[in-house]
């Protein structure tokens, strides 16, 4: 008899992706005594509860569903937004080339849906935290039921500010930017990053890239890159494998820089 680990089994209040196909998934809070229902039917939360994950279970129209202990990318796809939400294939260019790991302390303008702040609070773990500046309430308020439903509210201090004016937050580890004029942010991320820290900046057009260009080595930020990614799945049949025919092309350019250390003359 295989033996799990606690976490590795579904437990009342556990959240979990219940899967049909490559295209209908949901994400489901275990509630014993409650039920899940869809156009396949539905199920009792209590078949699942014990058993691991990965297990299947059928519903009442004998349609067999698959539930999965939920990765951060599951609840990116998921949560609701009332802005632009970020691929996830932008988002793991910001963790990776961000400089984004466990217990950094790192500053986002541009909370939106909090679908971002999520994913860096989920990073940067209990150790570290997030400051994020939103400047729409309405967008406050959805970003702070989405960070609950993830359960990293307490990673997160949520700021309802103008970042025009500047942050609060100094020496700060990394610094990422999400919004419409971000070179007007930047001498402000400058005094609030510390020396050798990372400032992403997420923007839609060429346009903008050349206006942020010219405002980061005006700072004196070094290293400076940029890049677009472009994301093409593979349709997995057998005898068939091929390129789908639909790809998420062009979301934004990532433009990431180092704030380096002047001596004064």
């Amino acid at each position: 008899m295989t033996a799990f680990a606690e976490n590795d089994l579904i437990s009342d209040g556990s959240d979990v992706l219940i899967v049909l196909d490559e295209r209908k998934r949901w994400l489901a809070k275990v509630i014993s005594g409650q039920q899940f229902h869809c156009h396949k039917g539905f199920f009792d939360f209590d078949q699942i509860i014990g058993k691991p994950f990965g297990t299947k279970v059928k519903t009442n129209k004998s349609v067999y569903l698959t539930i999965y202990d939920p990765i951060p990318s599951d609840f990116l796809k998921q949560i609701s937004h009332s802005s632009q939400i970020i691929y996830t294939k932008d988002a793991g260019s910001i963790l990776m080339n961000g400089g984004i790991k466990p217990g950094i302390r790192v500053i986002e303008a541009g909370t939106g849906s909090g679908a971002l702040t999520s994913i860096l609070a989920t990073y940067v773990g209990s150790e570290g935290h997030v400051y994020t500046y939103e400047n729409r309430e309405d967008a406050i308020n959805t970003a702070k039921k989405n960070l609950s439903r993830i359960g990293v509210e307490s990673i997160v201090s949520m700021k309802l500010k103008d970042v025009s004016t500047g942050f609060e937050e100094k020496n700060v580890d990394a610094i990422v930017l999400d919004l419409g004029d971000p070179e007007i942010v930047i001498p402000h991320a400058y005094e609030s990053l510390k020396y050798g820290g990372i400032i992403t900046i997420f923007i839609p057009t060429y346009n903008q890239i050349e206006r942020v260009l010219t405002k980061l080595l005006e700072f004196s930020f070094d290293d400076i890159k940029a890049h677009e990614l472009i994301k093409r799945d593979i349709q997995l049949k057998p005898h068939a494998i091929r390129p789908n025919t639909r790809m998420i092309g062009h979301t934004g350019y990532l433009i990431f820089a180092r704030k380096a250390f002047r001596e004064v003359e």
